[in-house]
């Protein structure tokens, strides 16, 4: 590891500790070289598979894409930013635990959907209105009905 100040690279560790729930270590270093303190993030590297969108176009999955529509989906409701990124982060798990190097693009929505309406039903209808792309009110009270069931229901195939 380069020192970000003298770029010597003789260091050591004088502080390690867990962070982000066990998720990265955190270390405190010193160089020997210059004596300054800098601090390094480990990170298990995560192999999420490529998206397949509905057109069929392949996509990287992006977090902040995901993140972004379910904190729209949850605008001014009582749902914490920390409660929004363990919901992607589930969401993440579930992508690797595939082993797949593609997956359609619907399966993190209906994801999406399941962890936003054991959370909030309403950002999850929020959420699919845009997901499923609803059109009109026959849609959103069959949307609705379904919650009331117990599953949102999935839209009928266009073909």
């Amino acid at each position: 590891m380069r020192c970000p100040f003298c770029a010597d690279e003789t260091n050591k560790v004088v502080d390690t500790r867990l962070a982000r729930e066990g998720e990265e270590i955190r270390r405190r270093r010193e160089c020997l070289e210059c004596g300054r303190r800098f601090t390094t993030r480990e990170r298990v590297e995560v192999q999420i598979p490529r998206l397949i969108k509905r057109d069929q176009r392949r996509e990287v999955y992006d977090r902040q894409k995901l993140l972004t529509g379910i904190e729209r989906a949850c605008q001014k409701r009582p749902i914490s930013t920390e409660r929004i990124e363990r919901i992607v982060d589930r969401i993440e798990r579930r992508l690797q635990e595939l082993g797949e190097k593609e997956v359609p693009s619907r399966y993190v929505g209906e994801k999406t959907m399941d962890e936003l309406t054991a959370v909030d039903p309403l950002a999850a209808v929020r959420f699919a209105s845009v997901f499923r792309d609803f059109q009109n009110t026959e849609e959103y009270a069959a949307f609705f009905e379904a919650l009331e069931e117990g599953a949102p229901e999935e839209p009928e195939s266009d073909g």
